[in-house]
């Protein structure tokens, strides 16, 4: 018999009228009406409605009580009369007659609101995260976390993969992101780093001969925070696979998503098999290699209209001679939209910085022309020119941008996702799953114009590897490919390079020489010239697909104890200074800026 409770707050039912029961909580609400006082008690469970009259020797001290109080009662099961039932409340059928009661807690000042979820300063938030942690949304969040990682290592399991722990404490990574370093006591003046991922070590676990492996891995990297991503640390759901093809990757985690999504949301997934889309056309049409495929609108490459004599929009014209770009969004029967939905989303894009979006909607009576702005700088032709390359009907219009390739698909990426809730037109209710593919292998870095890796280094190039021609590598795609969900990147993945002679020959068009390899990468290439299979593998974000499950925006919603925007943890207060003493054993001294 536990002597704090008989049942939790969310159990008790109509079957349980008239026990005699203990309950254990935190007072959540309380509610005087004179001669009653009702109290709600919140545990991990769910809220049970308790009830004590104003003739009662209690009543007067319950009525004193804090909220988040932790209290015991005991008291006696009712049936709620029908016009007091709670629908919300599993227990909303019952409440409880107190009969007596213990203070197993007691409470300071709360410095937030507990009962309800508003909206409040992320300061005070992070500092008494125990406390937000209470409250009802965030709570669930986190449940909601268990189980998805609980049911992601089932499925695992039944696709038979083995569960294998990779260490913490391992070298610093030469490429990627900033390593946290942790100093060698043992061994002055060197330092391990914590691992960015379990990379190296996920592929040596295949070239030791186990075939399918995961893990919930924790990785490190010290990088600024963004909405969807954690400052210090994150989870991702680490695979590797070994005598695999990019198809036999895809099969599994397809598998996992469907299963996992259809287990814990209502919505509609659109496609059970997930689109492949290329980087090339993914960053054609929609501007960004994490497309939100739930937006149906499309982007056209619509250069070649401007260099038509009938047309005589002289801006763009100039512009597309001196190398620019020209695309364009087509929205779909717009012909009866005011003149402020066009202006505004124009004066939206000049508000992130572009020149603007100009526009004009096709219209037809003898023949088809454009109403706008800039409708009347086409002609009929060229309007028809248009219609045909990017399948415009009369009564559509179109969003133009012109500029520097990347400028107007940055542009355009975040003009479709403007436009499309403007319009009412993404299916919010749904996930829509993509694969994007074919990554190029190098691209010329912008500054330095040198040949760089354009993803991950150590991935496969595509292609007759024995006779592979590497005189034009800007040509060169690789076995590298991204899973996206509603416009979120889930995870990166490849299948490897598991040649060292290949290896570094594509090293070589960066600028290595043989030696910086082996000497940047002697593990991996060691073990890797010992006999290795060909493998590859994928690690989806653990905090994002929760995002995504959860409905929220903000990765620190579904993060237990996440660092604020400065890296610090406000609750424990790290990063923290260290004494004189532990400096000293670690050989560590701190010089002071001046």
């Amino acid at each position: 018999m536990n002597k704090y409770r008989s049942h939790t707050c969310g159990e008790l039912t109509v079957k349980d009228k008239n026990k005699k029961i203990s309950l254990s909580g935190w007072i959540n609400k309380k509610r005087d009406h004179g001669n009653l006082l009702f109290l709600d008690l919140r545990d991990n469970y769910g809220i049970t409605q308790c009830v004590i009259e104003n003739s009662h020797v209690n009543f007067k001290e319950l009525e004193k009580l804090p909220l988040e109080t932790v209290i015991k009662i005991d008291g006696k099961v009712l049936e709620r009369s029908k016009d007091t039932v709670n629908k919300d409340l599993n227990t909303g059928m019952i409440e409880i007659s107190i009969n007596s009661y213990e203070i197993l807690g007691n409470t300071k000042e709360l410095p937030l609101p507990i009962f309800s979820d508003q909206e409040y300063a992320e300061e005070i938030r992070l500092k008494y995260r125990f406390l937000d942690l209470r409250r009802k949304k965030i709570h669930q969040n986190i449940i909601l976390r268990s189980k998805v990682i609980s049911f992601i290592r089932s499925e695992m399991e039944k696709l038979g993969f083995l569960e294998f722990q990779t260490p913490i404490l391992t070298s610093s990574s030469p490429e990627g992101a900033r390593d946290f370093l942790v100093p060698s006591r043992l061994n002055p003046g060197k330092f391990y780093a914590l691992p960015q991922a379990p990379q190296q070590f996920k592929q040596l676990v295949m070239i030791s001969g186990f075939d399918r492996y995961f893990q919930i891995a924790p990785c490190f990297r010290d990088e600024d925070a963004r909405a969807d991503r954690s400052p210090g640390e994150f989870y991702q759901l680490d695979i590797e696979m070994s005598f695999v093809q990019q198809e036999n990757v895809f099969e599994v985690v397809e598998t996992l998503m469907i299963n996992l999504f259809k287990k814990f949301s209502d919505k509609k997934i659109i496609h059970e098999k997930f689109p492949k889309i290329t980087f090339s056309e993914s960053m054609l049409k929609y501007g960004t290699d994490k497309p939100d495929l739930r937006n149906p609108l499309i982007i056209s490459e619509l250069t070649e209209i401007f260099k038509r004599s009938d047309v005589s929009f002289e801006i763009f014209k100039k512009l597309v001679k001196k190398g620019s770009i020209v695309r364009g969004i087509i929205t779909k029967n717009t012909k009866d939209k005011p003149r402020s939905f066009f202006d505004g989303i124009d004066k939206w894009a000049k508000e992130q910085g572009a020149s603007g979006l100009a526009y004009f909607t096709i219209e037809k009576d003898t023949e088809v022309k454009g109403k706008g702005p800039v409708g009347k700088f086409f002609s009929s032709q060229s309007i028809q020119e248009l219609m045909k390359i990017s399948k415009a009907e009369v009564g559509d219009s179109v969003f133009l941008a012109c500029g520097k390739k990347n400028e107007v698909e940055k542009i355009l990426s975040d003009a479709r996702d403007k436009i499309g809730h403007e319009l009412n037109i993404i299916n919010y209710n749904s996930y829509a799953f993509c694969w994007i593919v074919d990554y190029p292998m190098f691209e010329k870095d912008e500054n330095s114009k040198k040949i760089v890796f354009s993803h991950n280094p150590f991935s496969m190039p595509q292609g007759d590897i024995k006779n592979l021609d590497l005189s034009n590598p800007l040509e060169i795609k690789a076995y590298q490919y991204d899973i996206v969900c509603n416009g979120v990147e889930l995870s990166s993945g490849a299948i490897r390079n598991h040649i060292p002679e290949l290896m570094y020959k594509l090293f070589a068009i960066v600028g290595y020489e043989k030696e910086q390899v082996d000497k940047k990468f002697s593990g991996m290439i060691n073990a890797l010239s010992y006999g290795a299979p060909p493998h590859g593998g994928i690690a989806p974000g653990i905090d994002r697909i929760i995002m995504l499950l959860a409905g929220e925006k903000n990765i620190r919603e579904v993060t237990m104890f996440p660092m604020n925007q400065n890296a610090q943890d406000l609750m424990m207060n790290a990063p923290s200074e260290v004494d004189e003493e532990q400096l000293k054993e670690l050989n560590l001294l701190i010089k002071k800026k001046k």
